[in-house]
């Protein structure tokens, strides 16, 4: 079955997840109608030829075009209209870089891939026991169910009043008129069954209002589960998806619950009219309706101002375009974005939202604490989105300018900049044109780093994930006042995140086990409950030293930059002590390596560690020099790994890797990030490197050692060699040899060089 037929059978948690991979930039309606074209093409090779890129793209147009037509022949004028736009749009965006477009839709097909693995491993996993999520949405899908169901009963029960009632009401008008006609004895019979039919209208009204007592009580019950539970639930998972945990799903199920219940209430409230309606026409002593109407009207009201007042959400936290991976960090002068939603979703209420974003509101002035404007168009008004119809605003060009104060500004607060934590709220009111019904509104969105440099990205980062990891609490802007320390299974889960939001590749336990030691030290023995402060994560202990989390974001930042397909691959170790890793190339064959990051360097660096075996069999290892994101630019590090060479005066220079850990051959595991080899030269070149004389530069990376170093573990000196050696010389005069000069087997960190080696074409 086709990649994106899968998708559409997905549950909506999933569903959402595919909707946030398209925008403007590259709609889902070409998703939707070029599926089949899109997936028969190989777009990771189109995204590396720009010619490729170049005729993809216009086959894509030329695919746009004919689609045009099949709407034109359908009489669809709406996509007629929408396709023309879709294609203006591409050829603006990427008709000078089409390999942009490539590597777009590659990416989305990943993701969506992704998608359906996860759906699909979820699955898995629930065979045989479903879930106490999946559990807990049935029930509440079957509440909010009754509650329909019941409105239509109350309908019914309704209809059945207003009939008897009319009936009664007619026969009563009649009655007097009929008296003369009739006998005594029937006159009698006429008397019992009105009055019989008054009992029966009686009861039914009665019936009536406690039925519908009942219903609202229902209603009140569903409304503080949606209120108090899920609403909160789905902000908490907001928070968790904010700092790189599972995706935020289920806005559209919550949205379909509290509509549900905001149609119940309006048809409730249209219902007490009718009853009003019936009380006029008809009462007497003790009539229930008369009895309970204002209070059934004045709760089934404030239901509902219960209900909506709650209804505005932060449905996409505020964040910088450029920084999509880091929300809730705002730089001055940037433009951010976000977007609310409106989680009743009914037609009456479309443009009648008018949003407002308000900075630090209810702020009171403390010392030092900065002050900020907004700039941009600061409000919105909320209207229905054509993609799946909820009741949206998306703030896109919103900028934050600080306050200028007057004289020399010094910084006296108790925080730094990047632990001031700032709020943006949203202000509504809803006053549709129906009687008692004025609600205020208002949505928070979590609270926020405000940054003047980028540099101060990675700290005001840190904040974000500390404040969210350990509070839900939406406005607790003075939270690094007194930071709380954190858990190392919070931590150690969140660490993980990081790497797998923007990788493909979360943390494995090896690597956890490494960090924990560092930040818990050895002897806490890795405890699951053991406390890191925040002052350890993100505080340097002295001027030399630099703070855990600016390492972590600095190999990130290496990974991300030059790393990124090794470690999806999972060539790199990347975290592992340097006992752990003798312990593991021990009993290794010699030339086994394997990669790890340095923990010396604060931007992010990576080495590798052989193992080679002395005279005597003992294992030595070498590490090589951490190279940074500077090498790295000059040359790979499968090329570094390829060309790698160790060298010493008078000896051949040699490469020494020759497994990656635990056994893979080194061409094996790199090979594919070689660089191709360079085309032959066609026979009609008329100016050859022949004729011009210039050889062929390539730079490798060659760690020069002195000779007697290499001695030590015999390097220079291959077996055939050391046994023709032992036809002239004993084993025991070579022991004694080696023992005179003090030889053992020792860890050896070799510097390394770049060097040009040239190749005569």
């Amino acid at each position: 079955m086709a990649q994106w037929c899968q998708l559409q059978m997905l549950d909506c948690k999933y569903l959402e997840q595919v909707d946030q991979l398209y925008d403007d930039s590259f709609p889902m309606d070409i998703r939707q109608y070029l599926s089949r074209w899109i997936e028969s093409i190989d777009w990771d090779t189109v995204a590396m030829q720009d010619s490729l890129a170049t005729i993809r793209f216009h086959d894509l147009l030329a695919q746009l075009d004919d689609q045009h037509s099949r709407f034109a022949l359908e009489n669809n004028f709406l996509q007629q209209h929408n396709f023309r736009k879709i294609k203006r749009n591409l050829q603006d965006r990427f008709q000078e870089e089409p390999h942009a477009m490539a590597m777009i839709i590659s990416r989305n097909l990943k993701e969506e891939q992704k998608i359906l693995a996860c759906a699909k491993e979820a699955e898995q996993e629930g065979e045989g026991t479903v879930s106490a999520m999946v559990v807990e949405k049935q029930k509440l899908d079957n509440k909010v169910k009754d509650l329909k169901d019941k409105v239509q009963f109350l309908d019914q029960m309704l209809k059945n009043l207003e009939d008897l009632q009319d009936e009664y009401d007619f026969k009563m008008k009649n009655r007097e008129n009929e008296a003369n006609s009739l006998s005594p004895k029937e006159l009698q019979q006429e008397k019992f069954q009105m009055a019989r039919m008054c009992m029966d209208l009686k009861q039914k009204r009665q019936d009536v209002v406690t039925f519908l007592t009942e219903l609202l009580n229902l209603t009140h019950s569903l409304i503080q589960e949606l209120v108090s539970e899920e609403l909160p639930e789905w902000k908490q998972r907001q928070q968790i998806a904010c700092i790189g945990g599972p995706p935020n799903a289920c806005v559209d199920q919550l949205q379909n619950w509290f509509t549900a219940v905001a149609e119940a209430l309006q048809q409730v409230r249209q219902q007490l009219k009718k009853m009003l309606e019936l009380e006029q026409k008809f009462t007497y002593e003790n009539d229930p309706i008369s009895q309970k109407k204002a209070h059934l009207e004045n709760r089934a009201l404030e239901l509902l101002k219960n209900l909506l007042s709650n209804s505005l959400v932060v449905e996409r936290q505020p964040c910088m375009p450029t920084h999509p991976q880091r929300p809730l960090v705002l730089k001055t002068g940037v433009q951010f974005t976000v977007k609310l939603r409106f989680l009743v979703k009914l037609h009456e209420f479309n443009y009648q939202l008018k949003v407002k974003a308000v900075f630090d509101k209810d702020v009171t002035e403390k010392k030092g604490f900065r002050k900020f404007n907004i700039l941009g168009t600061n409000t919105k008004v909320m209207n229905m989105e054509e993609s799946n119809g909820s009741l949206a605003a998306e703030f896109r060009h919103l900028q934050l300018k600080e306050q200028k104060l007057a004289g020399n500004r010094t910084n006296e607060g108790p925080l730094i900049v990047t632990e001031e934590l700032h709020s943006l709220s949203f202000e509504s009111e809803l006053h549709p044109n129906q009687s008692g019904l004025y609600i205020k509104l208002e949505a928070t969105a979590l609270p926020l780093v405000v940054i003047s440099n980028v540099c101060q990205l990675p700290s005001g980062w840190a904040s974000i994930l500390w404040y969210n990891m350990l509070t839900t609490e939406p406005k607790n802007l003075k939270f690094f006042l007194s930071p709380p320390a954190a858990k190392w299974s919070q931590l150690s889960e969140v660490l993980s995140w990081q790497f797998s939001s923007v990788t493909k590749r979360g943390l494995n336990q090896e690597q956890l086990n490494m960090l924990a030691d560092k930040l818990l030290g050895a002897k806490a023995q890795r405890n699951p409950d053991g406390l890191i402060p925040w002052t350890k994560f993100c505080k340097s202990a002295n001027e030399k030293a630099f703070p855990f989390w600016l390492w972590i974001e600095g190999i990130l930042d290496l990974i991300k930059r030059h790393l990124l397909s090794l470690w999806n691959d999972g060539c790199i170790m990347g975290f592992i002590s340097k006992e752990r890793e003798k312990g593991l190339l021990s009993n290794k064959c010699p030339g086994t390596f394997l990669l790890r990051f340095s923990e010396s360097s604060k931007e992010g660096a990576i080495t590798f560690t052989w193992i080679e075996h002395d005279v005597h069999d003992k294992p030595v290892y070498h590490s090589v020099e951490p190279y940074t994101k500077k090498e790295l630019t000059a040359v790979s590090l499968p090329d570094i790994i390829r060309t790698y060479k160790v060298m010493a005066v008078e000896n051949i220079p040699e490469n020494p890797l020759r497994f990656l850990y635990p056994d893979i051959p080194k061409d094996k595991a790199f090979g594919k990030y070689y660089p191709k080899p360079s085309e032959t030269q066609e026979p009609m070149d008329v100016e050859s490197t022949e004729k011009s004389g210039y050889m062929k530069t390539e730079l490798i990376s060659v760690s020069e050692v002195h000779p007697s170093r290499l001695q030590d573990n015999m390097m220079p000196m291959s077996p055939d060699d050391y046994k023709a050696l032992e036809r002239y010389v004993s084993p025991r005069d070579i022991d004694a040899v080696l023992d005179l000069h003090g030889l053992v087997p020792q860890e050896q960190d070799m510097s390394c060089s770049f060097e040009t080696s040239n190749f005569l074409l």
